[in-house]
């Protein structure tokens, strides 16, 4: 009888804890999944955001732009040359000069310029055609020192955020004291995060975004090339 009255007793004692743990678990509160979005993680970030939003969309804009600049120079006539020669070949300058003006391209103009230095020597020639490739190269390539500055400093002002955001997680840690708790340090924390975050997804738009301008710019200077020595080659064929 004392076996069974413990066994019955120590069954009471469990469905009594079973009980409490019920009560507890229905008297707490219900877990609440949040959700941030895309404008409240930026606001996390603080004050640093600022300036890798206004390098993101000049860098975009700058990307957007030169790529149609960029393609505009590089269309070409296929057409052009041969009629460059004929004109030259039958002494028809001013034809020549008017259709390189009417063509109004980056090659057009080194053409023109070839063509205004006709009876000059050849070296005097070959050296403004370039002096104008240099400069037609040089505004094709307006904003890319912008670009590669932002692809070398978005990074480094979200670094900056994070040492300012982990700055302000201690400061609060300390200054909270024995209260201490992750809801204290979320605040410093979180900026520290989105700003790296923020300012590698700027420098890496901004990088992607100069070396591919970069590689259209190069084939521009490759037509640039092939055009002046075509024009060269052009100048020292004998008239029919």
């Amino acid at each position: 009888m004392n076996i069974l009255t413990s066994i019955l007793t120590q069954s009471d004692t469990a469905y009594q804890v079973a009980d409490s743990l019920g009560s507890v678990a229905a008297m707490a509160p219900a877990v609440v999944e949040e959700e941030l979005s895309m404008w409240e993680l930026c606001l996390k970030g603080g004050i640093i955001m600022i300036p890798l939003l206004i390098l993101s969309v000049i860098s975009i804009y700058i990307l957007v732009e030169r790529f149609f600049a960029i393609r505009k120079a590089a269309k070409e006539d296929a057409s052009f040359m041969k009629r460059i020669k004929d004109y030259i070949h039958e002494g028809e300058i001013d034809s020549a000069m008017n259709l390189c003006k009417k063509t109004n391209t980056p090659y057009s103009r080194l053409i023109l310029k070839g063509i205004t230095r006709i009876g000059r020597p050849m070296n005097d020639v070959l050296v403004a055609i370039e002096n104008v490739g240099n400069l037609e190269i040089a505004e094709l390539e307006k904003g890319f020192t912008w670009l590669a500055t932002t692809a070398a400093g978005a990074p480094m002002i979200g670094f900056l955020g994070t040492v300012t955001g982990m700055v302000q997680a201690f400061f609060a840690m300390a200054s909270a004291g024995s209260n201490a708790n992750v809801t204290v340090l979320a605040s410093g924390i979180y900026e520290a995060l989105v700003t790296t975050v923020a300012g590698l997804f700027v420098g890496i738009i901004a990088l992607f975004a100069y070396n591919y301008l970069v590689s259209m710019v190069n084939k521009v200077m490759k037509q640039l090339e092939a055009k002046t020595m075509e024009f060269m080659d052009l100048l020292n064929e004998p008239a029919k």
